[in-house]
């Protein structure tokens, strides 16, 4: 297991069509070997198993979670911030990304994913 601290980290939730889990898991293998190539120090990507709706908010009611969805929480682990930077500014312009979204009809609403960044703060 890496050292977190003082690295940095995005997170992502998104809704999956449980039909197209194997269409989803495959691009996610694809976008693994692609970020790691370009200098991501790792690549999760999780199905949920135990999340329920809440009260005023979870991870379902966070993507809107239609009927025959699942909820996907993924990270990827960077040096640093500016570390983050320079990966995604190569992911982005690697012509493979786009060749694997082009044509295809994603197994996910991508309005309705949602990330951000995060400093790692404690690690046990």
């Amino acid at each position: 297991m890496s050292d977190y601290t003082g690295k940095y980290v995005v997170g992502f939730v998104l809704p999956v069509d449980a039909s197209r889990l194997d269409d989803y898991r495959g691009i996610s293998e694809q976008m693994a070997r692609l970020w790691k190539e370009h200098g991501a120090l790792e690549y999760v990507e999780c199905i949920a198993d135990d999340v329920q709706p809440g009260k005023l908010m979870s991870f379902p009611q966070s993507v809107m979670l239609k009927r025959g969805e699942v909820v996907w929480f993924s990270y990827i682990v960077y040096k640093s911030r500016r570390h983050r930077d320079r990966v995604m500014a190569k992911v982005m312009s690697d012509p493979r990304l786009a060749e694997m979204m082009h044509g295809k009809a994603m197994p996910f609403d991508g309005k309705r994913m949602f990330w951000g960044g995060f400093k790692v703060m404690v690690r046990a």
